[in-house]
């Protein structure tokens, strides 16, 4: 039971990513801080299911090697990251193509290399130098594969590899890597002030083959944003694709509840107090349902955006991308190793998926693979069964006798970022009052972090923090704010 008049400079309501990170800035300035959070333990959205040797993300957003945030934040400096393979692999008419692994090179001479290897790359025989696949579809889904006599998906074609297609022809395929090496040195700023527009309009404005952007871009944004219809802004969608140009996509290794973890794990003991539901905020008074008053001089809210409002009448809660993550495993992996996979010609509920024990191993006991795999938007009724159905046809496997670990449903997974939207919204309400998390900033890790990085910086501002503020006395009281 904590003491009903618990004093810290700042206490921060939340326990996730962006609460604890702001805790570890706040703290290592010399700023007493206390940590409250609802939940019986802390991560807030990233968390990790454990089943039977299992670790299953709920939510599982990709992560980049090049989130600024991950290096800026030296109580992650232990964080182990696990890469896909470089790129992503895309299906399509069912075969598998590898794209978005960049050239060595950069710049024009990347692009002039990316060329060279493309046009001398070997064909198959009999395949004339401009022959492609058709570009990918874009009416209604194929039917799905046929089912035998127990309901159980029957044995379907393995994808055959073959170059070039759905990126197009070598010229195509160099422009999109050139654009690519181009986009990983763009300075952040420069991004932030081109034009905005729905990322899905913005696209067709970029100059890139509709093949290209149909096949490769459109796929990839939808799995990095989480939103499959594209109506995030054009700048978020810059960021994003800038990250994965300059970075390798990843995972934390052990789940992702491992990142919030390791934060409370090196904040000093007693930081963090979990079970605490905080009813009200005030500039100096922080009140719980069964803990009493926490007195402060500054409160940092870092909680979920719908959580925030409640504290934070009037601040404005944006709309949800709903994921569901399914999680299968089988004793006999797809053979696409550690690889993003991804479904260029969209003809199934699946976005995404992956043999995720090819890329973190610790994620699954030995002997047994895990597959991820993510549905983005409003799931099907019988998920599994056409989760089933459509990762038969990816991965050319059949599924039939793989076994469902867990199917989680996040409604209000990933704030949504129509345009127009500001990438850096408030982080201080009013001296003594600030709140961060991925609404105020992007919907990612990353965006998380650096709003936690933006509001500890203001309230450090504002508090004069120089050394420790902890005084011996009790901090004077106002007003109850209404």
């Amino acid at each position: 039971m904590l003491q009903p008049a618990y004093q810290a400079d700042v206490v921060v309501v939340g326990a996730g990513v962006a609460g604890l990170s702001a805790a570890h800035r706040l703290i290592s300035a010399g700023v007493t801080t206390a940590v409250l959070e609802a939940a019986p333990c802390v991560g807030g959205r990233m968390s990790t299911e454990k089943v039977d040797g299992f670790r299953l993300d709920r939510i599982g957003q990709l992560l980049s090697t090049a989130y600024p945030e991950l290096a800026l934040s030296p109580a992650l400096s232990a964080l182990a990251l696990r890469s896909f393979a470089p790129g992503v692999l895309l299906h399509s008419d069912g075969r598998h193509h590898r794209a978005g692994a960049q050239p060595g090179a950069g710049g024009a001479r990347g692009a002039l290399h990316a060329v060279r290897a493309l046009a001398s790359a070997p064909r198959p025989s009999g395949l004339p130098r401009s022959a492609g696949l058709p570009r990918p579809r874009t009416g209604p889904p194929r039917p799905a594969a046929p089912y035998g006599g127990s309901g159980v998906p029957g044995p379907v074609p393995a994808p055959k590899a073959r170059p070039g297609a759905p990126l197009g022809t070598a010229v195509d395929q160099a422009r999109l890597a050139g654009a690519l090496t181009r986009l990983a040195t763009t300075p952040v700023e420069r991004l932030l002030r081109r034009p905005e527009l729905p990322a899905g309009q913005a696209l067709a404005a970029r100059g890139l083959p509709a093949g290209t952007i149909d096949g490769f871009l459109r796929p990839l944004l939808a799995a990095l944003l989480c939103d499959p219809e594209l109506s995030t802004s054009s700048r978020c969608a810059d960021l994003a694709l800038r990250a994965f140009a300059a970075g390798r996509l990843c995972v934390p290794e052990g789940g992702a509840d491992v990142l919030p973890e390791l934060l409370a794990r090196t904040l000093p003991p007693g930081t963090v107090h979990t079970g605490v539901r905080v009813t009200s905020v005030a500039t100096d008074t922080v009140t719980t349902a069964e803990h009493g008053e926490f007195r402060c001089r500054a409160v940092l809210v870092a909680t979920d955006a719908v959580a925030a409002a409640e504290l934070l009448p009037g601040l404005r809660v944006p709309d949800f991308h709903p994921v569901t993550v399914v999680h299968h495993t089988t004793d006999e992996p797809p053979a696409t190793g550690g690889s993003l996979l991804l479904d260029a010609d969209r003809g199934g509920p699946v976005a995404h998926t992956a043999v995720v024990s090819e890329v973190d191993p610790s994620r699954a006991p030995a002997g047994r693979a895990l597959v991820s795999s993510t549905v983005l938007g409003a799931p099907p009724a019988d998920v599994d069964t056409a989760v089933r159905i459509h990762l038969a046809r990816l991965y050319g496997v059949p599924t039939g006798r793989w076994e469902t670990l867990a199917v989680h449903h996040t409604p209000r997974a990933v704030p949504a970022m129509r345009p127009p939207h500001d990438l850096r919204r408030p982080v201080r309400l009013l001296a003594g009052l600030y709140v961060c998390g991925d609404h105020r900033d992007t919907s990612t890790v990353q965006g998380a972090l650096h709003s936690a990085h933006r509001a500890a910086r203001a309230i450090l501002a504002d508090l004069g923090a120089a050394g420790s503020l902890h005084r011996a006395d009790p901090v004077r009281t106002t007003a109850r704010a209404a």
